[in-house]
């Protein structure tokens, strides 16, 4: 078994605790689904937050997934001009057999554009045909 690091990020709507909770939980979720990843797998994650976003930690929503005996930190992304606003990112250290090649790396609305080279699509049901 290897130590592999697995990126995501996330753009919220708005600095709101509830958004924020629900959004870093579903780009946590889609990390552990897409790399078929239980939490007792998990090393550690480090996730950044853009200055913008003050409403609530983001490990906070980890926490609540049942990340209670994971290291987990927060920090603060760095502010560069004209860089995408109201985004979280994290970095999961993993115990995994996947190799490199076949980590997914997860990156959710706005966000996706950040790395679209690492990004794999994933179909979202259509909400009006729910195909």
């Amino acid at each position: 078994m290897a130590v592999r690091a697995v990126r995501g990020a996330t753009q919220l709507d708005a600095d709101d605790r509830e958004h924020m909770l629900e959004r870093v939980a579903e780009m946590v979720t889609d990390v552990m689904t897409a790399n078929d990843l239980d939490v007792d797998d998990f090393i550690s994650v480090i996730f950044t937050a853009t200055s913008d976003l003050v409403s609530e930690f983001p490990a906070y929503a980890a926490r609540r997934l049942g990340f209670g005996d994971v290291p987990l930190i927060c920090a603060r992304e760095l502010e560069i001009a004209g860089s995408m606003p109201r985004v979280v990112r994290m970095m999961a250290h993993v115990e995994t057999d996947l190799s490199r090649a076949d980590i997914t790396h997860v990156y959710l609305h706005g966000a996706a554009g950040l790395r679209r080279d690492l990004t794999k699509v994933r179909s979202v049901p259509d909400e009006a045909t729910g195909s």
